[in-house]
């Protein structure tokens, strides 16, 4: 799925020149923790989150006589001072996927989207990502997850869903991820019935090992 689909659009920014109270207030309006900074042809400059606003702000009370010279250098702080420069941008054209990883490796929250010309059209955050995995799962629905330890090779998945689909069980997702034993692989199909005491019979005998979820 591209990123166009699932990003935030109309996205709130603010300049390099604005107070840090304009950023927390705007922040605690819209409830979000990512800010993006854009020049006059709204180029994103920057990024600034709520982390940035409380590592800048002092830690003592405001009205603390020995500290206040730290809050009256606070004051004086803008966007500019304390936001994280030349940020890292994506494409709309770009996948979940690769926002992701992206945002797993920088060890991001966030990331502005921008189209050919470099140009603020959106971002995309941990938030949004997660709204769609829940959604592409089914995992709305009511429903049971289930662990099958299953052998790397081809037929195994056919097996799984011919198994299912002879008990008349219908599927919100299934999800397949590497295994620690070699040549296994953990497969999670997510059901939407809470009936399966049949099905993991049937699964058994089909040499399937099943693990609990939690247990995994």
């Amino acid at each position: 799925m591209f990123i166009r689909k699932v990003m935030t659009r109309n996205v709130v920014t603010i300049d390099r020149n604005a107070d840090i109270s304009q950023a927390r207030e705007l922040m605690a309006k819209h409830r979000f923790r990512h800010l993006p900074v854009v020049d006059e042809g709204n180029l994103p400059i920057g990024i600034v989150t709520d982390r940035d606003i409380r590592t800048a702000s002092p830690s003592s009370p405001i009205d603390d006589e020995d500290h206040r010279t730290e809050w009256e250098r606070f004051s004086k702080l803008k966007i500019n001072d304390i936001m994280t420069k030349n940020p890292v941008t994506i494409s709309p054209l770009d996948t979940i996927q690769d926002a992701l990883l992206l945002l797993h490796k920088k060890h991001f929250g966030a990331l502005p989207v921008v189209d050919e010309q470099g140009k603020l059209i959106g971002i995309i955050s941990i938030r949004d990502l997660l709204r769609e995995f829940i959604n592409v799962l089914g995992l709305e629905e009511p429903g049971t997850l289930l662990c099958l330890i299953v052998e790397e090779k081809i037929g195994q998945m056919k097996k799984i869903v011919d198994a299912i689909s002879e008990e008349k069980i219908s599927f919100g997702s299934i999800l397949v991820s590497r295994y620690w034993e070699e040549n296994k692989r953990a497969v999670f199909p997510y059901l939407l019935t809470q009936n399966i005491g049949p099905l993991k019979t049937k699964l058994k005998k089909l040499g399937f090992t099943l693990l609990d979820p939690m247990d995994w």
